[in-house]
């Protein structure tokens, strides 16, 4: 008698922010103070002008379905805040609305590519671009890359896994997680200008916009109208839970992929639209919040070095990707250590390097500037 079995394309590796939240989480339910460094979500919610606009919205009663593209007014939006950040005239034709990043992913990766096809990505990496990638039946090429491109993708090395192996496209995240560092506008001019003329799909992930210190933003939109761009609302405008975000797509990718979102969303939560849309005219509370990272970002670069940890440089986002060599050579038996004897949660470097990462963690520094100062207190407490 046969017994039926998941998929092969289910046994993708677990998601180990995820795995740690869980286990962070029971230890809160036996009534421990556990504090939050795993998952890239920011501890501020909402500001209260934006969640008024939900809340006079939600009492019609009413809320359906949109178009699959999303509702006119949050893609003018969008194409607003390129004009007044970039100076850049997008169309609200090649604005698309999604259920999150993620869904903006899926969509881009089911629109550009076919089984078999192969995507460059770097790491460390967020590790749900592999696991998505693999999903779909696509080929998953990571490219490892360390300080010597302070952990970025260069023309040189893309075009020479290029030709060892054909490519189709390239996802590239800056600011990046889980280091946290950028690219100059120079240098993404230049990777971009790679995959233009070696005819590859060019995604550009930016939900960390917004999210810089050091060193200022630029868009893939500035240099290709052939690049698929993602962004969200997650992130600098700590709307996680809303399942919101965006693509600005070429034209040629805008009708597949309104087809395909059609079956596999019907459309984003309109809500949740609406909402967003009222985000943008919220930036002096989205810059005090911002202001609060910056100052936890402070307080991790001045103190964990004298710990052990060895901090990458952070210009944007909020993530310490941190060497623990000093400390272990198995950043998840650390961090499950760490976890259990201090309470704070931390993301094992595995998560998002398979080859290196026993030498990394990452801790997320998006929660109140008291819990990231406990956590100091508890980590010298815990190594000296």
């Amino acid at each position: 008698m046969s017994v039926l079995m998941g998929s092969k394309r289910s046994e993708v590796l677990p998601f180990q922010a995820m795995e740690v939240l869980s286990a962070a989480n029971q230890l809160e339910q036996r009534g421990e103070h556990v504090i939050h460094m795993e998952v890239g979500q920011p501890g501020a919610a909402i500001p209260d002008a934006v969640l008024r606009v939900a809340h006079d919205y939600l009492s019609t009663g009413r809320l359906g379905y949109t178009e699959a593209q999303g509702i006119l007014s949050l893609k003018q939006s969008i194409a607003r805040y390129y004009s007044h950040n970039f100076g850049l005239d997008v169309p609200t034709e090649r604005i698309f609305a999604t259920t999150g990043s993620s869904a903006g992913f899926n969509l881009a990766f089911l629109a550009g590519f076919d089984r078999g096809d192969r995507i460059a990505i770097t790491s460390p990496g967020y590790p749900a671009y592999r696991n998505i990638i693999e999903v779909l039946g696509l080929e998953c090429v990571e490219i490892e890359v360390g300080p010597e491109t302070r952990w970025s993708l260069t023309p040189e090395i893309l075009e020479q896994v290029h030709k060892e192996k054909p490519l189709k496209g390239v996802l590239v995240a800056s600011p990046a997680n889980p280091t946290g560092t950028m690219m100059s506008p120079e240098a993404l001019k230049a990777l971009v200008e790679a995959c233009d003329a070696l005819d590859l799909w060019f995604i550009s992930d930016e939900i960390y916009h917004g999210l810089t210190y050091d060193m200022q933003e630029e868009t893939a939109l500035r240099f290709t109208d052939k690049a698929i761009v993602i962004n969200s609302f997650s992130k600098y405008y700590c709307m996680t839970g809303w399942r919101i975000g965006w693509m600005v797509l070429p034209e040629v990718l805008v009708r597949p992929i309104e087809r395909i979102a059609q079956s596999l969303y019907i459309s984003p939560p309109e809500l949740a639209q609406v909402t967003a849309a009222a985000a943008f005219d919220a930036t002096d509370d989205y810059e005090r919040i911002k202001a609060g990272y910056a100052a936890n970002r402070q307080v991790l670069l001045d103190h964990l070095p004298q710990l052990g940890f060895d901090a990458l440089p952070v210009d944007g986002a909020f993530y310490l990707y941190a060497g623990v060599a000093r400390l272990t050579n198995d950043s998840m038996e650390f961090c499950q250590k760490m976890l259990a004897e201090t309470h704070i949660a931390a993301t094992p470097g595995v998560d998002f390097d398979l080859t290196r990462g026993h030498q990394y963690m990452r801790f997320s520094f998006a929660g109140q500037e008291s819990e990231i100062q406990l956590a100091i207190e508890r980590l010298k407490d815990w190594l000296r």
